[in-house]
């Protein structure tokens, strides 16, 4: 792929020069040239050419990423609620309510 887009810029290149040391032609028209015709179009052939390896490394990132979140996560750490009943998980040892009274504070 890399090939081709040098190729290309080389060719406008030429074209550039051709331009710019022509009679007729100018420096601007050579920059306008080399520009539209070669850097624009390239740049926008490298960059749509090059999609699929951004978005493998990007999925080899978030790879890595998730096993490292694995791997330090200790063994106690779970999605899993143990007891999502919302009852006591054992009984008090004195099943007996304690009545409440009202003491009398007579000094």
């Amino acid at each position: 792929m890399y090939l081709i887009v040098i190729g290309w810029l080389y060719v406008t290149l030429l074209m550039a020069l051709a331009e710019a040391f022509s009679s007729q032609g100018s420096v601007l028209g050579a920059i306008i040239t080399f520009v539209l015709y070669g850097l624009l179009p390239m740049g926008l052939v490298v960059y749509i050419m090059g999609t699929p390896l951004r978005r493998k490394a990007i999925r080899k990132s978030e790879q890595l990423a998730r096993d490292d979140y694995e791997a330090t996560r200790t063994p106690t750490d779970s999605s899993i609620q143990p007891d999502a009943g919302g009852h006591a998980a054992t009984l008090p040892e004195n099943t007996a309510v304690p009545a409440v009274r009202k003491e009398d504070l007579r000094l």
